[in-house]
């Protein structure tokens, strides 16, 4: 879904990066699925792994080489705390940004596309009740989220020259002016 959004913003869309962090084994299937469909829709991936502090610089450096048409970060504990450099440097470079947690788009990406997490936190509850009761966790169903909002940064949108189309602007369940 995050990469029809950038389509939507970037109908040209051919080439796309893709921040994730091998030290995260759901970014890593993140990154796996999310490869799978640019391929399916004919879009050349930059991988741009950030597993430690160490691996930061060289990624935004990779990243500034390469000027992919749009850019997606898949949260893990190091990309989501330089997020704030990471769209910076989106900003800096006109590269439109999105990623699965609203927070960091607030922080500067353009933006947000994922699960509402209230909706993930009622069904904890639940989960733990049974656990404590006896039920072994691994012969408990996984549930998918159900429930997704769309955030949209305007400030990123105009400090990087992009128009909005308005349709997309209509679905977003946050707008930041």
């Amino acid at each position: 879904k995050m990469l029809q959004l950038l389509r939507d913003v970037v109908p040209a869309l051919a080439y796309v990066g893709v921040i994730w962090s091998p030290a995260n084994p759901g970014s890593t299937f993140v990154f796996r699925d999310t490869d799978a469909a640019a391929r399916d829709l004919k879009l050349r991936v930059l991988s741009v792994p950030i597993a430690s502090a160490a691996d930061v610089e060289p990624a935004l450096a990779a990243i500034a080489r390469a000027h992919p048409g749009a850019l997606i970060l898949n949260p893990a504990v190091t990309p989501n705390a330089n997020a704030e450099q990471i769209g910076e440097l989106a900003i800096r470079l006109r590269i439109p940004s999105i990623t699965q947690l609203r927070a960091l788009m607030e922080l500067g990406l353009l933006m947000s596309y994922g699960a509402v997490a209230r909706d993930i936190q009622r069904r904890v509850p639940n989960y733990v009740d049974r656990i404590l009761k006896g039920a072994k966790p691994a012969d408990m169903p996984v549930e998918r989220p159900t429930k997704f909002e769309l955030g949209i940064n305007m400030k990123t949108a105009k400090a990087i020259g992009l128009t909005i189309p308005q349709s997309l602007l209509q679905r977003a369940d946050e707008v930041i002016q």
